[in-house]
């Protein structure tokens, strides 16, 4: 049987029901400067539901969120501050590994936003803050192969791992045309990048769980015989193909996708090829808690 590696789930809504408000513009940061106590307890949730690799609570660590004044005086200590509450948790679970996660800085589903001028040095402090206390780095969410560019080489030279993470078009893989990412450009071509900048993990996330197999399928036929792992972190909400930049507000979870629910989407993607499996916005401790209890036998 394939060998299945857990990841955690979405950070924002375990947040909250360990006790952490959720407001803009700060979003999940705010948890890092008003209750670094519930992070720690959401990576615990997620360790303890059988989670093998955490990420750091840094998505919101940017200016995007935090503004440009505060993200000067506060970034780094706590971009800091994430990879050390990841780090304290993992250590209680032998074997398991935190993601120093590296979002897409100018906007979340923004492609047209994005700047390499702009993007390189907020990496770069984000990167220098973290790798210390992480074992791998995963740059998620990323919705253009210039995001993921940009974090190849913010990381390199580090001597950790990179994962990448793509989201999709919610509704183009679901209505069986070719998956895409929210650039348009190509589940082939971001397949393709990963294996020329070498990563050692090619994912999908935050996008709907139907437009997640076509993807697989696509990645691994364009990967060849190229050895990278394929991962599935799919978020249980509705289309956000027309809702601007996520996180602006606490989208609605879809009631289908309770812990058996979101499993047998797993079940389909590992059928597909994916070895990496996970949950981004709506998926909670219990969810990984199902897809453990489903796969341990396999890991």
């Amino acid at each position: 049987m394939t060998r299945i590696t857990l990841l955690d789930g979405g950070m924002s809504r375990e947040l909250q029901r360990c006790g952490a408000v959720l407001r803009q513009p700060e979003w999940s940061a705010l948890a890092l400067i008003e209750a670094p106590e519930a992070v720690d307890a959401a990576h615990r949730a997620f360790l303890e539901a059988g989670a093998q690799v955490i990420t750091t609570n840094s998505y919101a660590v940017v200016p995007f969120h935090l503004g440009e004044a505060r993200f000067a005086a506060e970034g780094q200590a706590l971009a800091a501050r994430a990879a050390q509450l990841a780090k304290a948790a993992a250590a209680d679970h032998p074997g398991a590994r935190v993601a120093g996660c590296l979002p897409p800085v100018c906007g979340s589903y923004q492609p047209e936003n994005f700047s390499r001028e702009v993007a390189a040095p907020i990496l770069q402090t984000l990167v220098s803050s973290m790798a210390a206390d992480v074992d791998l780095w995963l740059g998620e969410t990323l919705s253009s192969l210039d995001e993921a560019r940009t974090i190849a080489e913010a990381t390199a030279g580090t001597g950790k791992p990179l994962w990448l993470s793509f989201t999709l078009k919610d509704g183009v893989g679901a209505e069986n045309r070719a998956p895409v990412l929210r650039s348009g450009e190509s589940v082939e071509e971001a397949a393709v990048l990963a294996r020329e900048l070498g990563v050692e993990g090619l994912l999908f996330n935050c996008s709907m769980p139907e437009v997640m197999e076509p993807a697989i399928l696509a990645a691994r036929a364009a990967l060849g015989d190229a050895p990278v792992p394929i991962g599935v972190y799919a978020n249980a909400l509705v289309s956000q193909d027309e809702d601007g930049a996520a996180n602006e507000v606490l989208s609605k979870v879809r009631d289908d996708l309770t812990p058996t629910g979101y499993l047998d989407w797993a079940d389909r993607w590992v059928a597909a090829g994916a070895s990496l499996i996970g949950g981004c916005c709506g998926i909670n401790s219990p969810h990984i808690a199902e897809l453990s209890a489903h796969f341990a036998p396999a890991s």
